[in-house]
């Protein structure tokens, strides 16, 4: 059943942060759920920590193809996440679709922003990294900001950084298993 199961990966196309995309990706392979990766354009991806990925489609293929093949998205922080993905349209519309169609929405570290630009945590509680700026961003998107590792409301998962991500994995991982 889980072999059916795939998760959308975002990622800003340079400063992303290595370990909040490796280590979900454990948790993901480890239950049999596929992925793919996209950012806000092709080519070679860098992270934080100097982690290189091909991204072959962007955001906006995906907002033009359909969110249908996905059980959920996975939006993986750092450095890039302000300049190219809080305010990228596209990508807030992807997200307001995964979470009309009841699929999980995950979000990690500076990223978390993106779940609150898009207007899905509205009422909901979430975390961030910890910066002044993200957390009035949060708290401007109608959520609770609770300062925890990881903050699990409903089918909205965040978490606040590297250090949590492993665990952020593991609960993405179970939650696409029970969509």
């Amino acid at each position: 059943m889980s072999a059916e199961k795939k998760v959308l990966i975002v990622i800003a196309p340079v400063q992303f942060r290595d370990e909040e995309l490796s280590e979900p990706i454990k948790y993901l392979e480890k239950a049999g759920i596929g992925y793919d990766i996209v950012s806000t354009r092709t080519g070679l991806a860098v992270g934080m920590l100097g982690g290189k990925v091909l991204v072959e489609k962007t955001v906006q293929d995906i907002a033009r193809s359909g969110i249908a093949p996905y059980a959920g998205i996975l939006v993986v922080g750092g450095a890039g996440s302000p300049e190219h993905l809080w305010n990228n349209p596209p990508l807030q519309t992807l997200v307001k679709e995964f979470f009309a169609a009841e699929k999980v929405v995950a979000a990690i570290c500076l990223s978390s922003v993106v779940l609150a630009h898009a207007g899905v945590l509205k009422g909901k509680q979430a975390t961030v990294w910890n910066d002044d700026a993200a957390i009035a961003h949060l708290r401007q998107g109608g959520a609770t900001y609770k300062p925890e590792p990881i903050v699990t409301d409903g089918r909205v998962i965040t978490a606040n950084g590297p250090p949590a991500a492993s665990g952020f994995g593991e609960k993405v991982a179970k939650a696409i298993l029970t969509v």
